[in-house]
């Protein structure tokens, strides 16, 4: 009863609510992706959070701008090669179309600036506490040691915060099949943490073009803006004879970004982020067989494993593989188990806080176990957890004599204690077939 009413004063009907409903938890968003990259505008180390592709060019601009030279004889010279390493734009672009929502952008450069491994830097969004994936598309650029360095230090991010995830592409020219490869050199480079991260192979070809600056791009001695506005057939053919040069490969984590949350937001987190097609890209850059991804997938020696994506008639372009790149651990082989536990253990965690300085004794443990049940029931029940009975799916201790000794008490430490018993892939599906003959 509500203290001002305890002992009335004054005759008539008193108004009281009492709270009768326990306290619950809200389970946290699970795909909410933090991009580093270089943009045309926008200020540099200052995470922004939008959530569409109109926001993006809104606050950052729109694409790099590439100048090509065309001879009399529409003979093409190419813009400088590092010029063609920024696709930050497009990246974002299609994280939206293969259907990403919300997300924060870290401009980490320029268009004028020079793409360095210094630039990738994590303390900005170590401040966030909404993001749940990382990823840098445009580090592909670096060699392969600066870009293993920058992973590593995501990686090293995530197990300190626990409640994000890296999505890890291959840098440029690298190759991890056939005769002469860089799988065992790429391998030795990904370090440290392996649970919180999943790499991926090969780049993709897209539909997305390169933009060409039509002012500085000239054809003779005649910009291609000229020329256009002077309806010059000319024009036509210039960009005719630049169609071939503008098509883009772009690494796969920012459209991997966007299947995270699309496969979340339809199916949840505990649903792997695989077979699935792509949306905007006109097929992978390297071919993958079964053979062939072999090599990728299992790895003996040192368990990274890396996330093949392959061309399949009829069915387009596929994520075809669902592991983390700790693919020897029983327990953090696959990427929705992984990514699972990340979610539990952030809403529960967030939940709890409520109960710090409360009382630490049966009342409070009683309503934290009810809590933190009642929240497992339920993601149980949209199939997050395997199990016939609740019993079975998960289990949540909490007292005195079972997860706390009477010294932890005075500590003033209360242990929860949560087991789950998560759904995992069906990776391998076997089927076995014999004659049956009829008697």
């Amino acid at each position: 009863m509500s203290t001002l009413y305890a002992n009335p004063n004054t005759p008539g009907v008193k108004i009281t609510e009492a709270s009768l409903l326990p306290p619950s938890i809200v389970q946290v968003s699970s795909a909410i992706p933090v991009f580093l990259g270089y943009t045309k505008q926008g200020t540099l180390f200052e995470p922004l959070r939008i959530t569409s592709f109109k926001e993006f060019t809104d606050h950052f601009g729109g694409p790099m701008a590439h100048t090509f030279t065309l001879s009399a004889a529409f003979q093409v010279t190419l813009p400088s090669p590092s010029t063609l390493d920024y696709f930050f734009y497009e990246c974002i672009n299609l994280y939206f179309a293969n259907g990403g929502g919300a997300c924060y952008i870290l401009p980490v450069g320029h268009y004028s600036d020079a793409i360095s491994a210094t630039s990738f830097v994590f303390d900005a969004i170590e401040k966030l506490d909404e993001p749940t994936i990382i990823s840098f598309p445009e580090a592909v650029a670096l060699p392969m040691t600066d870009y293993g360095v920058i992973v590593q230090n995501a990686l090293n991010l995530c197990n300190e915060m626990k409640d994000r995830f890296v999505l890890i592409d291959t840098p440029k020219n690298t190759v991890l099949t056939g005769a002469s490869n860089d799988l065992s050199g790429y391998r030795n480079v990904l370090t440290g943490n392996l649970s919180y991260g999943a790499a991926y192979y090969p780049h993709l070809e897209v539909n997305q073009r390169y933009s060409i600056d039509e002012v500085n791009s000239k054809l003779g001695t005649d910009s291609l803006a000229s020329l256009k506005s002077a309806g010059s057939q000319n024009y036509l053919l210039a960009t005719n004879a630049l169609l071939p040069y503008l098509k883009m490969t772009l690494p796969p984590s920012a459209l991997l970004a966007g299947i995270y949350a699309k496969t979340d937001r339809e199916k949840g987190v505990w649903k792997a982020p695989a077979n699935i097609a792509l949306q905007g890209v006109v097929k992978p850059t390297v071919a993958i067989s079964d053979n062939t991804q072999e090599a990728l997938n299992v790895d003996a020696t040192t368990g990274k494993s890396i996330n093949a994506i392959r061309s399949f008639v009829g069915q387009g372009t596929l994520v075809w593989g669902a592991r983390t790149l700790a693919g020897n651990s029983n327990e953090w082989r696959y990427i929705p188990v992984r990514r699972l536990f990340i979610t539990v253990e952030e809403s529960v965690k967030k939940a709890i806080a409520q109960f710090v300085f409360e009382n630490n004794d049966a009342k409070t443990w009683v309503k934290v176990s009810s809590m933190v049940n009642s929240y497992l029931n339920g993601i149980w029940k949209e199939g997050a957890l395997l199990g016939a009975k609740a019993e079975d799916a998960y289990f949540v201790s909490v007292g005195l004599g079972t997860t706390m000794t009477a010294q932890d008490v005075l500590e003033g430490k209360m242990i929860v204690r949560i087991g789950l018993s998560a759904v995992r892939p069906a990776e391998f599906i076997v089927l076995e077939f014999s004659h049956f003959i009829n008697q």
